[in-house]
């Protein structure tokens, strides 16, 4: 019976990497297609994982659309293509085609429309997190300009005197005019289970007593992580470190931080029930590479949990603009830490355990899953980013690799000959079997 929570678990795991998978390679291959039959190349086969097909059916276009059996990744084969990764040519169908219908296969198309063609799916998971995360933050919305509580999270003290639509003008006599002066005071606020505010209630001033304005409660738990492993979540509340009552989020960061990955002992409150539900459990925090801007990083201890505010702000709705912006905005972040990440692990400044594999991604998944549909939504985004700006590597078999064919091409006149291109094609996949295999291996050991 014990084998049956475990094999539940794994079945959650498969499904939920499965899910984020396909919707992110149906991206990205639609992508290459669209891309393709615009540039008057035609594709035969789009193709939703590997292996023999399960459903199919033959469009007007007279391109087959599959699902196959083995659904971890997938493919667009175009006319004229040896295979699904377009590595060669098929020698035989090029000599039965016409020079008209040599112009519709990948090979026999301009340069441009090859290019472009390629260039598409890494450009469509682009456009997919940038679409999903400006639809979260239309969905959303953002936080007014003066601090303003829609609702205070739940704590075991109670929100205190503090009422839904109060604007908090200062905390423990510190004005708080906005959100960034909310934040510079957090530092500042003496320690201890409540404050004293004063608020804007009814068009008038009025003083009243709360919560910490940062508590030590856990806002969100990094899939993966120490705090995440020990069975912690979003909502729990830290009320004593190593026996030592704690009040406010920075107490428990120093605590870990003072510890240096020595173990600690947390004692939790959970919101369940009327009275909530108290527990204590104690971990290692774990070793984190952390991005502290202009491609620097810091190493530091972390049990892998986020704060915040005492309350859920009250918002107001996100112009599409503005949304688009953002997306825009997060996604490039999401690709320069990327980079800034690989130039770090080449020049062994962090460690090459910041490199994951598919069991690491796919436990991700599932955590985020678990984690509700938002975060389900919002770690498919950030996946997408990474699978396009991976396929941007100029290694053979890879789209970039692809492109940096097509350069060698704009530049010399002619392609690569196919006897370098099959080397290359060895050589790069030799690479991406090597990166797989590192990335499972630091999944198992690190």
């Amino acid at each position: 019976m014990d084998l049956l929570p475990q094999f539940g678990n794994l079945l959650y795991t498969v499904v939920a990497f499965v899910v984020a998978l396909s919707i992110i390679v149906a991206v990205h291959e639609y992508g290459h297609y669209i891309i393709g039959r615009i540039s008057g190349i035609k594709a035969e086969v789009f193709s939703l994982g590997f292996g023999p097909k399960l459903i199919s059916r033959v469009d007007k276009h007279g391109t087959r659309w599959q699902i196959a059996a083995v659904p971890l990744g997938g493919y667009v084969k175009f006319l004229g293509d040896a295979n699904a990764a377009s590595a060669g040519v098929d020698v035989e169908e090029m000599q039965h085609l016409s020079p008209e219908e040599r112009r519709h296969t990948m090979h026999g198309a301009p340069l441009w429309a090859r290019a472009a063609t390629v260039a598409a799916g890494p450009v469509f998971n682009f456009i997919l997190s940038i679409l999903v995360i400006a639809g979260l933050s239309l969905w959303a919305g953002k936080a007014t300009e003066t601090p303003a509580i829609q609702t205070v999270v739940a704590l075991p003290g109670g929100a205190g005197d503090l009422q839904q639509g109060d604007v908090i003008d200062a905390v423990a006599g510190k004005p708080t005019p906005d959100y960034q002066a909310l934040s510079d005071v957090v530092d500042q606020l003496p320690a201890g289970p409540t404050l004293d505010y004063t608020v804007t209630r009814d068009g008038s001033k009025t003083d009243a007593t709360g919560p910490q304005l940062f508590p030590a409660r856990f806002a969100g738990v990094q899939p993966g992580s120490a705090a995440y492993d020990a069975g912690l979540r979003a909502g729990d509340v830290i009320t004593a470190i190593d026996g030592k009552p704690v009040y406010r989020f920075i107490d428990l960061q120093d605590a870990v931080k003072a510890g240096a990955g020595k173990p600690v002992a947390l004692d939790i409150w959970r919101p369940e029930g009327d009275a909530g539900k108290t527990f204590s459990v104690t971990l290692e925090p774990r070793r984190t590479d952390l991005p502290v801007g202009d491609g620097q990083f810091e190493t530091r201890f972390l049990i892998g949990a986020t704060g915040s505010f005492m309350f859920e702000p009250v918002t107001q709705s996100v112009g599409p603009v503005d949304a688009l912006v953002g997306g825009v905005t997060q996604t490039w972040g999401i690709i320069t830490q990327s980079v800034s990440g690989i130039q770090a692990m080449i020049a062994q400044r962090i460690s090459s355990c910041n490199l994951t594999g598919a069991l690491r991604i796919a436990e991700t998944s599932a955590a985020a899953a678990k984690s509700g549909m938002l975060d389900f939504i919002w770690f498919i985004a950030v996946l997408s980013t990474a699978v396009g700006f991976l396929n941007l590597f100029p290694i053979p078999v890879l789209d970039g690799g692809h492109l940096m064919f097509h350069l060698y091409e704009a530049i010399t006149g002619k392609p690569p000959s196919d006897q370098l291109m099959n080397v290359f094609m060895s050589i790069g996949l030799a690479l991406v079997l090597t990166l797989m295999v590192f990335g499972l291996w630091n999944d198992l050991t690190c």
